[in-house]
């Protein structure tokens, strides 16, 4: 039996998740959307209100709320600003390879520090010359004096300038290809981390996005993340595991993006009735409400399989590339239902089409997405 119904909790989380939006995100959104300054406060609400350590198992100090939990308060949170919300939802996001793959001493000594302490978190993959290709990075670590050294820089690291802990993907053996990435925890006030300059961003502007690097910045041997040459599948992993999460997190600004469009088109008249009931512009309205349905079902089903140990690549693949295109579709038309007003900032759909654009990007592109679903498509045919 199939039940598309939330339990008690769930609609509690989602109660809860939209109560804290309205109040604390909502009024500030456009404030931090001009200034591209941290919302530091806000954020700090969100620790106190146990929204940014949601998915961290309960016995390390988390909320311990699964996958699908997630997802409901990630929708609920962008619909009000995606750039706060990606403030919030980094965290945990970067936490997610010491969940899977941390060992019981550093489950208890970083995640327990990080919820306890309300210390924020990045995850350090992307360079300059290894975006979509992971495998390509080149930031090293290599093993001296019984300990590691890392070298190289990160850059579009989300959180990077307030984190207290990088989650660091570094090469040690460049011969080995993916085969050689290993992940490593590095603590912020480590000698030889630097942060580079905030990016001037076109959306998504209050998310804390820069360089990170590492000049050659000693960690001890027990700062690794399983084992050496695990990074690869790690990585892969906790994309399975966030790419439902960026879905949700379109899902949320297309929501809002068909909200003020239809309440637009309902109060402004053109040719004596509201523009509403011109079908040219009904029919984008159906099409956004169609789009926004579908796109969450994808998302709740990846990170349900997720919740369930399931193999969900392909499903993940699919959420994040269909809501990041679908996001991009519906503030777009949502302008167009504005006409000129939707082109100026003092109209809110300007901002959610700005905010909509790195869905397409982030967390591996669309063209990315579609390679993945295609060798899973020719995997299990061949299987």
């Amino acid at each position: 039996m199939i039940d598309f119904s939330l339990t008690p909790e769930q609609e509690a989380i989602q109660k809860m998740a939209r109560e804290f939006a309205q109040k604390e995100i909502a009024p500030v959104a456009d404030e931090y959307d001009r200034s591209g300054e941290y919302p530091e406060a806000v954020v700090r609400k969100a620790f106190e209100a146990e929204l940014v350590y949601g998915s961290i198992p309960e016995e390390y100090g988390g909320g311990g709320v699964g996958a699908l939990d997630q997802l409901i308060a990630v929708e609920e949170l962008s619909a009000a600003c995606a750039g706060i919300s990606a403030c919030i939802a980094i965290n945990s996001l970067a936490a997610i390879p010491l969940v899977l793959r941390g060992s019981e001493e550093q489950k208890k000594k970083y995640l327990g520090t990080i919820c306890r302490e309300e210390k924020k978190m990045a995850l350090c993959v992307t360079e300059p010359e290894a975006g979509s290709d992971v495998a390509s990075i080149t930031t090293s670590a290599r093993k001296l004096n019984g300990e590691y050294v890392i070298s190289g820089s990160k850059c579009f690291i989300t959180n990077g300038g307030v984190a207290d802990y990088y989650i660091v993907f570094a090469s040690v053996d460049r011969s080995k290809g993916h085969r050689g990435i290993t992940a490593f925890i590095v603590p912020r006030e480590a000698e030889g981390v630097s942060v580079g300059k905030r990016e001037d961003k076109m959306g998504q502007r209050a998310a804390d996005t820069t360089d990170v690097s590492f000049d050659e910045v000693k960690v001890p041997l027990a700062a690794r993340i399983g084992e050496e040459g695990e990074g690869f599948r790690i990585i892969m992993q906790t994309f399975n595991h966030s790419r439902p999460g960026v879905a949700a997190s379109a899902v949320g600004v297309a929501r809002a993006a068909l909200d003020h469009a239809l309440n637009y088109s309902l109060q402004r008249s053109q040719f004596g009735i509201p523009i509403f009931m011109q079908q040219s512009i009904m029919f984008m309205l159906a099409d956004m409400a169609r789009d926004i349905t579908a796109g969450r079902l994808l998302a709740w089903k990846a990170g349900w399989m997720a919740e369930q140990g399931i193999d969900n690549s392909a499903e993940a693949a699919m959420a994040k590339v269909f809501c990041g295109d679908m996001v991009m579709r519906a503030t777009t038309d949502a302008v167009q239902v504005y006409g000129g007003y939707g082109y100026v900032k003092d109209y809110p759909v300007e901002k959610l089409m700005r905010d909509a654009k790195v869905f397409q990007i982030y967390e591996g592109t669309s063209q990315v997405q579609r390679l993945l679903i295609g060798r899973a498509l020719a995997k299990a045919k061949m299987s």
